[in-house]
């Protein structure tokens, strides 16, 4: 129940060609308090509530608890959700032993394109793809909850 990610901004659309799968996401927060955010998203048609705790140190590191539900519940639970709904597309792209997810993002966040990948431990290392750059794990600004209430356009 430990998410162990690194979080990299995306420096061309190349991943797509690349891509296995993609999937457009919507996701709301009931709570965006960094010690406890909890999520309702929506991704294709399955719906999915998670709640995260605060990041450690690094910020490589947090718990993560998530479930699926029925994806008509989760419509229901964004409208309760705080105001800054994330909309998005998800592409997944295998490199080595690791999938690196990419977040194509629009609306108010518009223009941002990141890429997360999740790890074993803090140490796993992995292929780098020339799209992948730079360095964004340990900055806040760069976590979904943040830029629901603070969106990429307004920087």
């Amino acid at each position: 129940m430990i998410e162990i990610e690194r979080k990299f901004l995306v420096t061309s659309d190349a991943f797509k060609e690349e891509a296995f799968t993609h999937n457009r996401i919507k996701q709301g927060y009931l709570s965006s308090v960094p010690e406890r955010t909890v999520r309702v998203r929506i991704k294709g048609n399955k719906g999915f509530l998670t709640i995260k705790g605060i990041s450690n140190q690094s910020g490589l590191s947090r718990f993560e608890w998530e479930k699926e539900i029925p994806a008509d519940e989760a419509e229901k639970l964004l409208l309760l959700c705080e105001t800054g709904v994330i909309d998005k597309t998800r592409f997944e792209v295998k490199t080595g032993n690791h999938i690196i997810e990419i977040d194509e993002f629009y609306g108010e966040n518009e223009g941002l394109i990141m890429a997360e990948i999740e790890l074993q431990n803090e140490t796993d290392s992995f292929e780098k793809p020339i799209w992948l750059g730079e360095e964004v794990t340990n900055d806040k600004r760069y976590y979904n909850a943040y830029l629901s209430n603070n969106p990429f356009k307004n920087w």
